[in-house]
């Protein structure tokens, strides 16, 4: 981070009351539209400096880090008048790190989330770490601002529990993949072997999406695993084939996946050859899922495990009702190709469709049929926490049908 402000020092932003009651039960943003005014106003925050939030009322509401081209227009880090300094962050980070080495204790899984931005109290910095690798992504640009700061402290901690390298990771505009730059340790190789639950998987550092791979999906892919033996799976936005090795290792009879881009299919296969799985006992599709799925159906093709796992639908609010739409259609085609007795699994990571939202699109109507049920509904894993005053958090969801 760079050199906090001096206490007395940070600009003083004030707040409209919903704002305010909302920082106060543990919401990390505060949106350009909730402030009410400021000592040289809004509109003059500069991007990366710390900001001292008040209420209408005058109380002292707590401290963020601006962002002057975002609608968020702060992330916030403390209560009250707490600085933004150099023990904080330090703190959290040692926290973060605390809670992972508990919850991965039995060393079967090495691939995990370390820091988790928001839900870790950490606002904008998302570290996934990948056996000896530790990549870092970093959201808004008051967070990048304060970056050059924030890596010396995340190093040490890192380094103190056995990781030899820090990648940062950036996404740039019409580019194919993303930048990655070694900040620390030695440079890292574009592909890594590593576990979740004793499961061995490849992750493409150099040209997978996020960090590298989706670790939020993890205790899913273990649960797909318990329900696919002797089941024929469709592993649909299937990517870097997860939820194929899992249902294969799981004892499945045959893994179709499925997925737009060819060059994932390279990355699964590899994934099942290290795993022990001969790939060309599956198949593998290059193929969109809606299209796929209106083929399979014409043709009488069946299944008795369905995943579906697509991108978010709704990037924004304003996508909503578009994403919902979308939904529907989806999980109407999956159902099409059930077997009967077939289970159902369907994922959304899209946090402005809520869990509420989700199974909305799963009801009778919307699947054409009435002999599903709602067995299990799960959220985000562990190692991804999030705030009970954040909705926005939980944005994964992952429903099980039968």
């Amino acid at each position: 981070m760079a050199r906090p402000v001096p206490a007395a020092a940070a600009k003083e932003i004030v707040v409209v009351r919903a704002a305010a009651e909302a920082v106060r039960r543990g919401h990390p943003w505060v949106w350009r539209e909730a402030i009410a005014r400021g000592r040289g106003g809004g509109d003059a925050l500069v991007t990366g400096s710390e900001v001292q939030v008040i209420g209408e009322d005058g109380s002292d509401v707590g401290r963020g880090v601006a962002d002057a081209s975002s609608p968020i227009a702060l992330r916030m880090w403390t209560a009250g008048r707490a600085p933004i300094d150099a023990s904080l962050v330090a703190g959290r980070i040692a926290s973060a790190l605390a809670l992972r080495a508990r919850l991965f204790a039995d060393g079967r899984t090495n691939a995990y989330r370390v820091l988790h931005g928001e839900g870790d109290r950490l606002p904008g910095y998302v570290v996934d770490r990948y056996g000896p690798v530790a990549v870092l992504r970093v959201d808004g640009d008051g967070a990048l601002a304060r970056m050059d700061a924030f890596v010396p402290p995340l190093w040490d901690a890192l380094k103190a529990a056995g990781v030899c390298t820090l990648v940062h990771r950036s996404s740039v505009k019409g580019a194919a993949t993303p930048e990655r730059a070694t900040l620390r340790g030695e440079p890292a190789p574009d592909a890594l072997d590593v576990r979740e639950h004793g499961m061995p998987f490849v992750v493409d550092l150099a040209r997978g999406q996020k960090t590298g791979a989706f670790l939020d999906q993890r205790e899913n892919r273990r649960r797909v695993g318990e329900l696919a033996r002797d089941r024929r799976v469709l592993n649909l936005f299937s990517y870097a084939g997860g939820f194929s090795v899992a249902a294969a290792l799981g004892g499945a009879r045959h893994v179709t996946s499925v997925d737009v881009a060819a060059n994932a299919h390279a990355t699964a296969q590899a994934s099942f050859r290290l795993a022990g799985i001969d790939p060309k006992q599956h198949a593998f599709a290059a193929a969109d899922a809606f299209a796929f799925l209106e083929r399979a159906k014409r043709e009488g093709q069946r299944w008795d495990l369905v995943v579906s796992d697509p991108p978010s639908f709704a990037p924004s609010e304003k996508a909503r009702a578009r994403a919902l739409a979308a939904y529907r259609t989806l999980h109407r085609a999956c159902v099409d190709v059930l077997a009967p007795g077939g289970i159902f699994c369907a994922a959304s990571c899209s946090s402005h469709v809520d869990a509420t939202a989700f199974v909305a699109t799963l009801d009778d109507a919307a699947l054409g049929t009435d002999r599903l049920r709602l067995l299990e509904l799960f959220g985000p894993p562990p190692d991804h926490p999030t705030i009970a005053g954040w909705p926005e958090g939980r944005y994964l969801k992952f429903a099980v049908l039968a």
